[in-house]
């Protein structure tokens, strides 16, 4: 600790020692952190009115679908959440629960998908699979079934040996007598996973080894693996993740009240905080082995969604949540940044797409959320980025690749050709949003020529490409479009505000048509035909009551048109392969269980756009 930390120390302990519970100060036990931003969501939008966060690559790793056998598929269970990150032995490792329909709802199993780049994923394999008692062993009073739960998935052992963990319980109360007991087991280098074993049965019950279905992890004959155990076991602040299930009626925790869904960070004066769900945190002086009383932080709006801080490699610090007080809605996903861990700014956006919710199921609420980052020891993939993982209306999961240091303007021209970046690879300063069936990539053509590829043959979801650049009111916007087919591809493109307010928009219809709206009326511009290449250049005065002109291939085809949706200036260039979405809204009376979405399991036709030459100059 160096000395101003140590005076920083100093002041938190005499803080707690004569002013106690009297006096609230930003920093202390009173309000470990706080959001000084004042930019808070819109909830009326999916996007939240928010400035985007810069480069933010996001790919969906598991799409869920009901019928066995297609790509991507989870043994037909659509109920997936609760991720995991983590990143070792150069790969990234990402687990999560999953469950055939409902929340809490037996049975009940955790799966992993791992990555070498973090955009190329594995099929899904089961790690831990539902529960099976030893035989004469009966369920619990009430229970209606064996499920998972677990708020923690990864450990990297002192001697770099990776653990896997996960909670076994009853249905549908896990916690405390719910509780069986939580369990290991190793990811070896050659990605393949070692024996099942308990490492801590649940304080509140008497099951042991003599009536559960995996032996003690001290039964092992691997001596370097029972380490590791013993290593976890005693580390007081990552096991405090644990509290959610069991609150140790042993005195395992040294912690008499704490939170849901527990994520902590190291703050540069050396205090640890903690966080947890419904806006609580706390600060612990002495490394996690205690920590002071939970208070409720008034600057950070939340629900039931997790939360999640950490240090990221600019020596900077970052919290993720869902910043909306509503149970049924956990959108946008967005970010906020601060230089001591203390003062946190700037609101961004991460994850702002809520597409259908394509299968019923309770408790599945929309958007993307739970959100956990690479917890601390648990690796550092190269590079700078910040990594998040998230389930989408708790059915699919998703990561999300943050450039850091974390910035939302841009300042200058914009000329982005694409030929200095690979096929395949990262889609530098750009936003992408990118399903496992509407995959967002830059491709190299048989021309040898780089463009971005937006394809998309999934029903319900679409790819989408964004690219922020400099505010200004008056401007030219241009872009080559080539589309790979006529029928049925739609492309939808919009220059925004900072808010999301679609200023222009412009459309390659699946009737062979390039249109665009005038006010609020879409008119045709021209035809056009796969495998050639469009040249768009928009001359825009964004301002209220203001117009706007469109060229294709130098022709002026629009001229003094209305804007879609009234701006003071405009900063984001949108390609969608499908329609603006709105409010989710899909339900039935009284919440009661529908059948899934048609077809919701097969891909249809796919459709592919490529996207070049992307310019945004001052118009004079």
């Amino acid at each position: 600790m160096n000395f101003r930390s140590f005076l920083s120390w100093t002041s938190q302990v005499l803080f707690l020692t004569f002013a106690g519970p009297i006096l609230a100060q930003t920093g202390s036990i009173h309000e470990p952190i706080r959001y000084m931003g004042g930019v808070n969501i819109d909830p009326s939008v999916h996007e939240g009115r928010l400035r985007y966060a810069i480069g933010v690559e996001s790919r969906q790793t598991l799409r869920a679908n009901r019928t066995s056998g297609l790509e991507g598929q989870n043994q037909g269970w659509t109920y997936s959440h609760a991720s995991n990150l983590a990143y070792w032995n150069d790969h990234f490792f990402q687990q999560y629960l999953s469950n055939p329909v409902d929340e809490h709802i037996p049975p009940g199993q955790t799966l992993m998908v791992y990555s070498q780049d973090g955009r190329n994923w594995s099929e899904p394999r089961v790690t831990f699979p539902p529960y099976q008692p030893p035989t004469g062993v009966d369920l619990i009073e009430g229970s209606i079934g064996y499920m998972m739960h677990q708020r923690m998935g990864f450990y990297v052992s002192p001697e770099n040996r990776l653990l896997t963990l996960a909670f076994y319980a009853h249905a549908e109360d896990p916690f405390t007598e719910g509780g069986i007991g939580r369990v290991v087991r190793e990811i070896y280098p050659d990605l393949s996973l070692g024996p099942i074993y308990f490492i801590r049965y649940d304080s509140h019950t008497s099951w042991n080894e003599s009536n559960t279905s995996f032996p003690f992890y001290q039964t092992s004959s691997d001596a370097g693996f029972v380490r590791a155990c013993d290593s976890l076991l005693s580390d007081r602040l990552v096991t405090l993740q644990w509290w959610d299930e069991d609150h140790g009626l042993d005195g395992f925790y040294n912690i008499k009240e704490a939170g849901e869904a527990l994520s902590y960070f190291h703050r540069k004066d050396g205090l640890v905080v903690a966080l947890w769900k419904r806006s609580k945190g706390a600060l612990s002086m002495d490394g996690g082995l205690t920590f002071s009383k939970p208070a409720k932080l008034p600057t950070l709006t939340m629900a039931g969604g997790k939360i999640w801080g950490q240090k990221t490699d600019d020596d900077r610090y970052a919290i993720t949540y869902n910043p909306i007080d509503n149970d049924e809605y956990r959108y946008p996903l967005i970010i906020t940044t601060s230089d001591d861990g203390i003062l946190f700014d700037n609101m961004l956006l991460v994850q702002g797409e809520v597409p259908p919710r394509r299968f019923f199921g309770r408790w599945k609420d929309f958007g993307p959320c739970y959100v956990r980052g690479i917890g601390e020891g648990n690796g550092n993939p190269p590079g700078d980025d910040m990594w998040l993982t998230y389930s989408m209306n708790k059915e699919d999961i998703w990561v999300s690749r943050i450039p850091v240091p974390v910035r939302y303007t841009v300042t200058g021209d914009l000329n982005d050709h694409f030929e200095s970046m690979q096929p395949f690879s990262t889609i530098d300063d750009w936003n992408t949003y990118s399903p496992l069936w509407a995959p967002v990539e830059v491709i190299e053509d048989n021309e040898g020529n780089h463009s971005i590829r937006l394809q998309d043959k999934d029903p319900y979801d679409y790819a989408r490409a964004i690219r922020v650049f400099e505010e200004q009111e008056r401007l030219k916007v241009g872009f080559d479009v080539r589309a790979g087919q006529v029928e049925n591809g739609t492309l939808e493109i919009d220059v925004t505000d900072q808010f999301g307010n679609r200023a222009v928009r412009i459309a390659f219809t699946g009737d062979g048509s390039i249109k665009a709206n005038n006010g609020h009326e879409q008119v045709f511009l021209d035809r056009y035909v796969s495998g050639q290449w469009y040249k768009i250049e928009c001359e825009l005065n964004a301002s209220p009551h203001s117009n706007f002109s469109i060229s294709i291939d130098g022709r002026k085809l629009l001229q003094n048109s209305q804007l879609g949706e009234a701006v003071y200036s405009v900063e984001r260039l949108s390609f969608r392969t499908g329609p603006y979405r709105e409010l989710p809204n899909r339900r039935t009376p009284n919440e009661e269980p529908g059948p899934p979405l048609p077809g919701a399991d097969e891909p249809i036709e796919n459709v592919v756009f490529d996207i070049d030459n992307v310019t945004v100059t001052a118009w004079k």
